[in-house]
């Protein structure tokens, strides 16, 4: 009882942990992008906040996916998978709502939805070329 307690407690800390290195890449990007589409400063701790609970989803998600699928797309792409395409749409949607709701500009109001989509897009844009490139 206690050997599939600690094995999904350590899943859970390095899941945290990954997530968390993952995140401080695309927080800056957003950072950046928020910075310059606003043209006011942003606060980076919100915009990191917010990649990393989008990296955590994603992870989370992107993980389930894997799981269900396995064993049917041995040798394909990951983003051969219909329900991987569903998974970066939906992490999008999310990732958007989570930097229009949660990154405040400077001046204490908050970064306008396109401002926040056109960041999140950037992201995805890099995470897939990356992707793709990697897999070759």
């Amino acid at each position: 009882m206690t050997q599939p307690l600690l094995t999904l407690l350590s899943a859970g800390i390095w899941w945290i942990i990954y997530s968390s290195a993952a995140a401080v890449l695309p927080a800056v990007m957003i950072w950046a992008i928020l910075r310059w589409l606003e043209r006011t400063p942003v606060v980076f701790n919100r915009a990191y906040f917010a990649s990393l609970l989008w990296a955590l989803s994603l992870v989370a998600l992107g993980g389930l996916v894997i799981a269900a699928q396995h064993g049917q797309a041995i040798g394909q792409s990951v983003f051969a998978l219909p329900w991987m395409r569903a998974v970066l749409v939906v992490g999008m949607l999310f990732g958007a709502f989570l930097v229009w709701r949660l990154v405040p500009r400077v001046d204490a109001r908050r970064v306008k939805p396109t401002s926040a989509c056109m960041a999140v897009a950037m992201v995805m844009v890099v995470v897939m070329v990356l992707g793709t490139t990697l897999h070759r």
